[in-house]
């Protein structure tokens, strides 16, 4: 299947990013840590990586913005990329196979198209907004499990937001008592990817940014799924509280977070 020729570029960043990243693992001893804020890390990994990301889309498309988790926000316009270059660093960091390469491309406030790159397992997921969500090529859709109690949901920890933390390890014990079995990976880029795949059923999460989850709310949608505020609302890019599912999950997912977003307001 074609892809739209602003996610071919895209694709292109985030394999010659990936490349920059797998050569890393091979060599420890040539990643450099620093701390940005508590429990919160980057490597020079990420800044080249982004640059990497960057420099093609630049080229491509000068006139286009740019908002990178490590360069922040540059140029302006109707266009903007919103970039991760690793979302999952502490995982990278630790040697830990879960982390991938996140790019979405937003238009006068709407996120049009989306990669995510997962360079270890050699994932690509892509979505063209209106013309449905892709997984190595193959159109992908969001499970068809009916109940929550048929579910694997994942998650992240409010690390960022120790003031949360009672509200929502509250909220997660009632809804692992409501499924299968929780996951906690440690990248929400791919996690995310994961429910547009189907290999998950729901996701929940605090405290995100916009280079987190952009790309992976444009995959959940366009793969029939839902994305909301974990209040039910449209908030979600702003506030950066997030809920997916597919439609009848949510419907028993959602009510099981809405006293977690009273208590964190």
């Amino acid at each position: 299947m074609a892809l739209h020729p602003f996610v071919n570029t895209a694709v292109t960043a985030a394999r010659k990013a990936g490349t920059v990243i797998m050569q890393a693992l091979d060599r420890p001893d040539k990643i450099n840590i620093s701390k940005k804020s508590d429990k919160d890390f980057v490597t020079n990994i990420d800044n080249a990586a982004e640059r990497t990301i960057v420099d093609i889309l630049h080229t491509a498309y000068p006139t286009h913005g740019f908002l990178g988790e490590e360069s922040g926000q540059a140029g302006a316009g109707p266009y903007q990329w919103i970039i991760d270059p690793i979302d999952g660093t502490t995982n990278f960091i630790h040697g830990l196979p879960h982390f991938c390469i996140s790019i979405a491309l937003k238009h006068n406030d709407q996120i049009e198209q989306a990669v995510i790159y997962d360079p270890l397992k050699e994932d690509l997921f892509t979505a063209t907004r209106g013309q449905g969500a892709l997984k190595n090529n193959r159109r992908m859709r969001v499970a068809e499990r009916r109940h929550l109690d048929e579910s694997l949901i994942a998650t992240g920890f409010p690390f960022r937001r120790k003031t949360y933390c009672d509200a929502f390890y509250k909220t997660l014990q009632d809804v692992a008592l409501h499924c299968v079995d929780i996951r906690r990976a440690g990248s929400a880029a791919l996690d995310l990817a994961y429910v547009a795949s189907g290999q998950l059923d729901g996701f929940f999460e605090l405290g995100l940014y916009a280079w987190d989850i952009a790309a992976g709310i444009l995959l959940i949608k366009e793969a029939g799924g839902l994305v909301t505020d974990i209040d039910g609302s449209e908030n979600y890019l702003k506030s950066g509280n997030i809920a997916a599912a597919n439609p009848k999950i949510m419907r028993e997912l959602l009510p099981l977070l809405k006293p977690l977003a009273s208590a964190i307001k």
